[in-house]
């Protein structure tokens, strides 16, 4: 039920941690629990949350835990499959900005999962693209995505605590997470709007008590 952080880095093969790939893991990257979760609520830690605490992102962190109403020993275990959407669209690491932009277009949305083959080779969002062609020339609409170091991304199993999870997308600055299933392949996505979604519709249901 671990969190992993794939660095920045071009879509060439699978970017995905060595856990997701049935091989044993040694990076340093991996986010693990210190203990199983407990059912009944979780209890989950990690060494990134201290670090975001410790670089000044502690508000925004301690607003997470306020907006969730509970204090966070007392939250209940929630996992991201429960509140992830497993609608996804993705495009070849070798399509060009422009196709990436129109993808998203199309389908009116604001990620996409950039595959190698078979591959998962990054998570790119709106945002981030706009903010590269601004760093770039208008030429660059046609550049490949094979030839762009892409941004890091969070991915998580089906079943990690979504609380945990979004302790580490505040630390990392990271509107959305891949949820990857048992055999290493998309099984949805969980972004910033979800919990939003989330934290309002439990609001809503504190109100009619």
């Amino acid at each position: 039920m671990s969190i992993f952080v794939s660095e920045p880095g071009r879509p060439v093969g699978t970017r995905l941690p060595e856990a997701f790939r049935a091989r044993r893991v040694g990076d340093v990257t991996e986010l693990t629990e210190t203990r199983a979760i407990n059912p009944g609520r979780s209890e989950a830690t990690d060494s990134e949350f201290q670090l975001a605490a410790n670089a000044g992102r502690h508000r925004a962190l301690e607003e997470y835990g306020a907006a969730a109403g509970e204090h966070r020993e007392e939250r209940p275990y929630l996992p991201v499959s429960r509140i992830s959407t497993p609608t996804l669209y993705s495009v070849p690491a070798d399509a060009t900005v422009s196709e990436a932009l129109s993808v998203m277009d199309e389908h009116q949305v604001h990620h996409l999962v950039v595959m190698s083959g078979d591959n998962v080779a990054g998570l790119v969002d709106l945002r981030w693209l706009l903010g590269w062609l601004h760093e770039h020339e208008a030429r660059a609409m046609s550049d490949s995505l094979l030839h762009i170091e892409l941004p890091a991304f969070l991915t998580a199993s089906p079943e990690t605590d979504a609380h945990q999870l979004a302790r580490l997308m505040l630390a990392h600055q990271l509107n959305a997470s891949l949820v990857v299933n048992a055999k290493g392949a998309p099984a949805g996505i969980v972004t910033s709007t979800d919990y939003l979604r989330l934290y309002a519709n439990a609001g809503r249901h504190e109100g009619t008590v």
